[in-house]
């Protein structure tokens, strides 16, 4: 009786199998249900409880007052980015009108409006020294308490030596030849100065300590 062996290659007649983990579907396309791929759902949009039991499992009061933990984190993570937009936004919108105000300040002859510093940066009863209105132009700030905040010329009105604030005593002293001017008002206590200090006018933006003008007075 002859040997015969069977054809190892697979007859294209017959009934492709429908299942599609079977080693005859490898390579095959378009043969399964539309609706057999369908897209899953988004990270941000698969449901889960805060307590993470399925949903068959929950109360009934939690679909009457549904907490879906990965779409409230989604909003939270939007309304973040739109705090961080709106706030860029209003930073640069800030920085517009600054550069606009002192365009029209330096037209009409007045000191530009700078920034001098984070009201982090200096305590109540300490002092900061930083460069108005030109590079060279040393000033003084020092912070009286919470709210009161003042800066002064720190060219001594004598001979323009610096002068030192000494907040513990409320005065500014020239150890040149030791003069004194009033912390809260720059006026001439002691010693030879004859005129104030010349002022710094200030002003407060938000957490920022702006310097927006000089006033020079003789008596």
């Amino acid at each position: 009786m002859p040997d015969v062996r069977p054809d190892p290659r697979p007859d294209p007649r017959r009934p492709i199998d429908p299942a599609i983990n079977s080693p005859g579907r490898e390579g095959l396309t378009g043969t399964a249900p539309a609706n057999l791929y369908a897209p899953a759902a988004e990270r941000e949009q698969i449901t889960i409880a805060p307590d993470f039991a399925p949903a068959d499992a929950q109360p009934a009061w939690r679909q009457d007052f549904p907490i879906d933990w990965p779409q409230d984190l989604y909003v939270e993570r939007r309304d973040f980015m739109k705090f961080l937009v709106l706030t860029s936004v209003a930073l640069t919108v800030g920085q517009f009108w600054i550069v606009g105000q002192n365009w029209l300040r330096r037209r009409r002859g007045l000191p530009e409006v700078r920034r001098v510093a984070s009201l982090s940066e200096i305590p109540p009863g300490s002092s900061l020294v930083f460069q108005y209105p030109g590079e060279l132009d040393n000033c003084v700030l020092v912070r009286l308490s919470e709210r009161d905040l003042v800066a002064y010329s720190q060219k001594c009105t004598h001979l323009s030596c610096a002068v030192i604030p000494e907040p513990e005593n409320g005065v500014l002293h020239c150890p040149c030849h030791e003069g004194f001017f009033d912390l809260r008002t720059g006026d001439p206590t002691a010693g030879p100065p004859r005129r104030p200090l010349p002022r710094i006018t200030l002003e407060v933006r938000g957490q920022d300590i702006y310097a927006t003008g000089v006033e020079t007075r003789t008596t």
